[in-house]
């Protein structure tokens, strides 16, 4: 029950907002329609089990006429049931998408705020797979909710419509055995009620695993999953290694934990359904056996055994409601536990713990530099990675960053960014200032290559002569031609043309602030320089933050940073000399 009311209050928060959103007119309009009709399709079983009494009493007493105006009723009824049917099914799919729209743009927007995908990813969340929480379960969630929802209502409304005339049925043919009346007010109902009880405790007893295999069964799925794009992604490194043997090692290995669970839900799905089948069969036959008597000793005639066994058979569907849907509620109750997990994830990771996250992002008024007060950075186990205390980085200043991997310089670029949520101290930043980072390996949406180029800024941002002007300027005249041609462009272009059109971006944008993670790397030293002298040339008024390691960097810079692990960092000025005294930094 303990679970019961937490899988329930879980729901509850996941499902209520989007009734309660800008869409909730509609949402409680396609509800509420819903709902009137799987209570008009219980109306029409109660009236259809009416039908039953007078139809099987006409065929007993070979009445034509009243056969016949009962096969005129059973079709009006019969097309009142379709026409309620369809459109039950049709406003419920409604439903459906409208409700899977606003939870999946919900889940998008919480994810994708800020850093929180990118945090989710630090914190070792990056296995919980979002995107199986957004697509599939989602659609399954909102699917599944209804339909158990609306199957729940359905057997409530049906158990008490049609217990009250199967407690009439049962003072009207008292329980007839060995020749004796016995009069046991609603005997059929306590039938029904012990038969349905039975069932559902043995359910429940055997079936109850499937919660945990179903929901080991879709993480295993999704890890394999995950593994096959990981390889499609970086097919190229894997062929130049030869590592095709390891992964499709790798690969089996995890597909061999899918095969493994699956068998363990086989298992116990046929101890189920080798329960749940025999129980369903046996209920086609248990009112028949406890009414049979009284019809034989002419105490009822067939209409009243017929509509008798109508009505029993329906209290006992309703109340062994958890009978028929236990594997569609076990998976239910898995998908509810995994956006529970999801969501707990994305809270987490967007609302770090004083602990873990204080660096405290100012935007300063005054002041045109960015500065480290008092900072602080750590690895998200805790460990000291950057030191720094008072240390600038002046407004068109040209700044290298070197030191040995490991020393921090690109964590402290994230933490600059805005990114990296471990450490303490204060990180400010020019009021207004526009920020861009360049990593070594830059990101392009799968897309038209003029609208990859310009990301983050949406298509149509910038006029096509401008973005052809940029891509030709860092020396790609044949890509330049080339801008409205969809493609993966991570894929199709090598990382040397990829880093160019990364500084074509940087062009386009013309941030105040330009922080270059070895965004020149794969280049060859003539290239990079000659790069780097277009950004002098085009962004004079920008600040630039290199990370480097090459030595011919220093004349493109007029300060040098030499991160060391710990320890001070070494500031010297453009020639080599030692700078003007100043805070330093440890790495």
């Amino acid at each position: 029950m303990k679970n019961i009311s937490a899988t329930l209050a879980i729901v509850w928060r996941i499902a209520i907002p989007y009734f309660r959103s800008e869409d909730k007119w509609a949402a409680r309009g396609l509800l509420g329609a819903v709902i009137a009709m799987e209570l008009a399709l219980v109306a029409i079983d109660v009236l259809v089990n009416q039908w039953q009494n007078r139809f099987y009493s006409a065929l007993q007493a070979s009445d034509w006429d009243a056969f016949v105006k009962q096969i005129w009723i059973f079709i009006g009824l019969a097309f009142t049931f379709i026409a309620l049917a369809v459109y039950k099914l049709y406003l419920n799919q409604w439903l459906q998408i409208r409700w899977r729209n606003w939870l999946t743009k919900h889940y998008l927007g919480e994810w994708l705020r800020g850093p929180t995908h990118y945090r989710m990813q630090l914190k070792g969340d990056a296995a919980d797979n979002p995107d199986q929480r957004i697509t599939e379960d989602v659609k399954n969630f909102v699917e599944q909710t209804l339909t158990i929802g609306l199957g729940l209502l359905s057997s409530i409304v049906t158990l008490f419509s049609f217990a009250l005339i199967l407690w009439g049925l049962s003072n009207a043919a008292p329980l007839h055995l060995f020749g004796t009346d016995f009069m046991i007010p609603g005997y059929l109902c306590w039938g029904a009620l012990i038969y349905a009880i039975f069932g559902t405790a043995l359910t429940h007893w055997i079936g109850r695993p499937l919660v945990n295999l179903n929901f080991e069964q879709q993480r295993y799925e999704a890890d394999f999953r995950f593994n096959l794009v990981r390889v499609r992604e970086n097919s190229e490194q894997i062929a130049l290694l030869k590592g095709e043997g390891a992964e499709r090692s790798r690969l089996l290995d995890r597909f061999g934990f899918v095969i493994g669970n699956w068998y363990a839900i086989m298992s116990r799905t046929k101890r189920l359904t080798m329960f749940t089948a025999s129980y369903q069969q046996a209920a086609v036959i248990f009112p028949y056996v406890l009414v049979a008597p009284a019809f034989f000793a002419k105490k009822i005639q067939l209409g009243d055994m017929m509509q008798t066994a109508s009505a029993f058979s329906s209290v006992q569907g309703a109340l062994s409601f958890f009978v028929t849907a236990y594997r569609a509620l076990a998976e239910w109750r898995a998908i509810v536990a995994r956006l529970d997990g999801f969501e707990m994830s994305v809270d987490s990771a967007a609302n770090l713990p004083a602990h873990e996250a204080t660096i405290e992002l100012k935007a300063a008024g005054g002041s045109r530099n960015i500065g480290l007060d008092k900072l602080c950075v750590y690895l998200p186990n805790g460990m000291p990675l950057v030191a720094a205390d008072g240390f600038a980085v002046q407004a068109s200043e040209r700044v290298l960053v070197t030191g040995p991997s490991g020393s921090g310089k690109s964590t402290l670029f994230r933490a600059i960014a805005g990114i990296w949520p471990f450490g303490t101290g204060t990180i400010v930043v020019p009021a207004q200032a526009k920020l861009m980072m360049l990593p070594q390996r830059p990101y392009f949406p799968v897309g038209a290559l003029g609208d990859a180029v310009i990301y983050p800024a949406a298509p149509g941002a910038f006029q096509t002569p401008r973005i052809r002007d940029a891509v030709i300027a860092v020396g790609l005249p044949d890509l330049a031609e080339r801008l409205t041609e969809e493609g993966h462009w991570n894929r199709m272009l090598s990382l040397g043309e990829q880093q160019r059109l990364g500084l074509a971006r940087a062009l386009l944008h013309v941030p105040d602030y330009l922080f270059l993670d070895e965004a020149t790397a794969s280049l060859d030293e003539p290239s990079e320089a000659r790069l780097y002298r277009l950004l002098a040339e085009k962004l004079p008024q920008a600040t630039i933050v290199s990370i480097g390691h090459r030595s011919t960097l220093d004349a493109f810079h007029t300060r040098k940073v030499t991160m060391v692990k710990d320890g001070p960092i070494h500031v010297v000025g453009k020639d080599g000399e030692p700078a003007a005294k100043e805070p330093t930094v440890a790495g």
